[in-house]
């Protein structure tokens, strides 16, 4: 039986799955092991808990805009080629989402209750900056691995040294996000201009300072 090709509104509906997944349900274990499952936990102070906790509330809050800006592209993506390949980037991003969520459990935490916010406005950007055409939305999407790596990078220095788990995590995601900035730039990312870059790091601090704590 030939299998029909997916439309614009097949896409969106997919789009409208993939929120309720995200935002509404528990993440599961995701679709490949934990990296910090090998790991032996080690007990934290109060101090540190709290401040580990407040950084992967942060980066679960990223990747759940990860997983809205890849989607929101893809759905409007005229390339079908290039929808395959933010497909697959949105599952191992969801690999991250579930291991973040599953570290906050363990650190006695909750995701951001901004997730809706977060969600709703990286879509918004992945369908707008993908009306513009692959090459800007990719262009999109190469700028915000490169923020997003530099922001890990950030955290593994910010991270209680004794929390192995959480550097294992991250460690594993900063390593992934580069190599999706990387098959954005090789799949015909647009360079955006320095404005467009700037706006993003200022929207990029606002949400990281809000999740740390909320």
């Amino acid at each position: 039986m030939q299998v029909r090709p997916l439309n614009t509104v097949d896409r969106l509906l997919a789009g409208l799955g993939n929120a309720l997944r995200t935002i509404a349900a528990p993440a599961g274990k995701g679709h490949r092991a934990n990296p910090a499952d090998a790991i032996e936990a080690t007990e934290l102070d109060a101090a540190d808990t709290r401040h580990a906790a407040g950084l992967m509330r942060v980066n679960h809050a990223g990747e759940v805009a990860a997983q809205a800006l890849y989607l929101g592209h893809s759905v409007l993506a005229r390339d079908r080629g290039i929808e395959a390949q933010l497909q697959q980037a949105a599952s191992e991003e969801f690999d991250h989402l579930a291991w973040c969520e599953q570290r906050l459990a363990e650190l006695d935490a909750a995701p951001s209750r901004l997730s809706p916010l977060w969600y709703g406005g990286a879509f918004t950007i992945g369908a707008a900056s993908s009306l513009l055409g692959d090459k800007w939305g990719l262009g999109f999407i190469a700028e915000t691995e490169q923020q997003v790596c530099a922001h890990l990078d950030r955290h593994l220095g910010q991270l209680p040294k004794d929390d192995l788990k959480s550097r294992a995590i991250v460690a594993q995601m900063r390593d992934e996000e580069a190599s999706h900035g990387a098959n954005a730039i090789n799949a015909g990312a647009a360079e955006l201009p320095g404005a467009v870059k700037r706006v993003m790091q200022l929207a990029a601090r606002i949400m990281t300072t809000t999740a740390y704590r909320l």
